[in-house]
């Protein structure tokens, strides 16, 4: 089996990464993510999660390195990513509830000897019921929306309030499983 590496500080990859039942070590990547859409999400997050994983691949001999970026993008035609702080996290989550959007995910597996690298994307539509101010900040106070595009959590106390999505759960979360399953695939590493 080759090693695996998570190119990720992310908490919910790691969780999610478990979900797999691959051995994994995680080296977050310090690469410099590309923050202004030029080309749209896909782009975006694709070209992240490349940069991210070519940058501990490049440290590497061997191994598969996985990258990941994630972003939301509102029906107002705006990049929300990681807030800066409550205010901007309240006003984010306000603008989410108002009307449906979507959370776009970038995935690459770069093997480190070969230099063979897969990338994708997964996108989904997310439904969300309107809070009250009070609510949002009853919510941010028990999960802290300043590590997580958005500024939501689909896993945990966000579930409450997040009626119905369209496509894969697991991109809202942050790394699509079923998309980095048939991308390892390529690479020899079968989950089933």
């Amino acid at each position: 089996m080759k090693k695996i590496v998570l190119a990720s500080a992310s908490p919910q990859r790691r969780k999610l990464m478990k979900i797999l039942g691959l051995a994994f070590t995680v080296r977050p990547s310090r690469a410099k993510e590309l923050t202004r859409l030029t080309r749209g999400c896909a782009h975006l997050v694709q070209t992240n999660a490349l940069l991210k994983a070519q940058e501990v691949a490049a440290t590497m001999r061997e191994g598969l390195v996985i990258g990941s970026d994630t972003v939301v993008y509102s029906s107002k035609g705006r990049l929300i990513l990681k807030p800066r702080d409550l205010r901007e996290a309240q006003k984010n989550l306000k603008e989410l509830m108002a009307a449906p959007h979507w959370v776009y995910s970038g995935v690459a597996v770069i093997d480190a000897q070969s230099g063979q690298r897969e990338i994708a994307y997964e996108k989904t539509k997310v439904f969300m019921t309107k809070l009250s101010d009070e609510s949002i900040s009853r919510y941010h106070k028990i999960v802290s929306p300043l590590d997580k595009a958005g500024g939501f959590d689909i896993e945990g106390k966000g579930a409450l309030f997040i009626p119905r999505i369209e496509g894969c759960y697991f991109n809202v979360v942050g790394l699509p499983l079923a998309r980095l399953a048939s991308m390892l695939k390529k690479f020899g590493v079968s989950i089933l």
